[in-house]
């Protein structure tokens, strides 16, 4: 009866030696797999700023074109009831019937609101590509590390080639969009 039991242990050591391989050689694809979809999700967090950065730059020109519309209508009133008689009464008048017409002037509070939101997302946009690269970097080093490398091969896992971003300022940046 003492005979069986060295063959059982010299049994359940080899499959437990072959398991903890496999296991060990299949979780290196998985991690690989863990890193690439970290690059492709912070790869989506960019374009999702890029998005909303259009989105507010298009929202704030339209903003701006309103408040400016708005101004110049406001002071072409004011000039042209000055200019006809010059009558305390009348510029009065139009300043009560531009009042009327926009009873509330929040255009430049909006221009602003817009603004600070372009801030944000730039802000936001450049925290991205940090951990976009960030992510490159890490799903690089592993991909290329020794054991890793042999067993990504041996599974069959096509290794990705990423590339980190370089989002330097161009020289020829734009200078002095006002002339002055």
């Amino acid at each position: 009866m003492k005979n069986w039991k060295l063959p059982l242990i010299i049994v359940g050591v080899v499959v437990a030696v072959v398991l903890l391989c496999v296991f060990g050689v299949q979780s290196v694809p998985n991690r690989a797999i863990s890193l690439e979809e970290s690059v492709y999700t912070a790869e989506s967090d960019i374009k999702v700023q890029e998005k909303r950065r259009v989105d507010l730059v298009y929202n704030l020109a339209d903003c701006v074109k309103q408040y400016d519309r708005h101004e110049s209508e406001t002071l072409t009133g004011l000039a042209d009831g000055m200019s006809e008689g010059n009558s305390v009464e009348d510029v009065n008048t139009v300043i009560a019937a531009v009042t009327y017409a926009y009873p509330e002037l929040k255009s430049n509070e909006n221009y602003k609101q817009l603004m600070n939101e372009l801030s944000i997302t730039e802000n936001m946009l450049a925290q991205y590509r940090e951990n976009y690269n960030k992510s490159v970097t890490a799903y690089n080093r592993y991909v290329k590390k020794f054991p890793a490398r042999i067993f990504l091969d041996w599974t069959g896992y096509e290794v990705l080639k990423f590339q980190r971003l370089d989002y330097q300022a161009p020289v020829d940046a734009p200078q002095d969009l006002f002339g002055e």
